[in-house]
This record gives structure tokens, sequence and C-alpha cells, in this order.
């Protein structure tokens, strides 16, 4: 069964707008990003990321689902009209003040949107089994 587990949000200041979540809805800090953050409520990690570029749209860019079975998942996504945007990568989650991505293959659906899938989890997102 896949669980979403993973939301990315563009920012132009990180900062400010973890800041935000940990004050306005209790989320805690629980790891460190490539470009930013990762913050918690204990069941679902969201992402808080620099914008690509100066010109690029703040606000939700992807979200993630874990799964049991990647291969099985990433099949079904193309099965149905999806795309696979990334190799399949096995990560090995290390201590989460050090930056890392925690997703094994990024994929899209119908309309182009882009899906992180991992079975491995995100880091403050709990593991359902």
């Amino acid at each position: 069964m896949a669980r979403l587990k993973h939301i990315a949000i563009r920012t132009r200041d990180v900062a400010k707008t973890a800041a935000f979540y940990k004050e306005a809805f209790d989320l805690q800090e629980v790891g460190k990003g490539r470009s930013g953050v990762y913050l918690s409520d204990g069941h679902i990690n969201m992402a808080i990321l620099k914008l690509r570029t100066p010109t690029s749209p703040a606000g939700v860019e992807h979200f993630g689902f874990q799964v049991d079975d990647l291969e099985k998942a990433v099949s079904r996504v193309t099965e149905l009209g999806g795309g696979q945007l990334t190799d399949l990568a096995r990560i090995n989650p290390t201590d989460p003040s050090h930056p890392q991505s925690y997703f094994e293959v990024k994929v899209t659906g119908p309309d182009e949107q882009e899906i992180d899938v991992s079975d491995t989890g995100w880091v403050g997102a709990a593991r359902e089994d």
C-alpha cells in the first residue's frame, strides 16, 4: 500500500518559511536537505527548499509516496501513463543533520506532476508496516 509521506515547498527564504511552519503548526526540524530543511509533525515529512532560480515559482513543487515495492510502483505508474524521471537508486539515509535526499526514484503523473517514490521513507515521517 502506498502512503503519502512527503511534500516539498519551494521558497525564496528557507529560514523564514521554515520558522513560519514550525511556529504556526508546531512542526519540528528533523534534518537538512541539499537546498533546505526537513520538517515533520511525526507523520509526514515537509521539505522547505530554496527556489531553483530567482524567477522560479514558489509553492508546492512535488510530493512523495512510501511504497512496499519500488519496482512494482514504478511499473504501475508507467502502465497508467506516467513516466520515470530518474533511474532507481537505492539510498542509505545517514545522520539527518547532514544534507541528503530520501527518495529512490522520481516519476511523473499524467499531467507531468513530479512524484518521489521511496521504500525507505523520509526522516520524520512515521513508517507504517
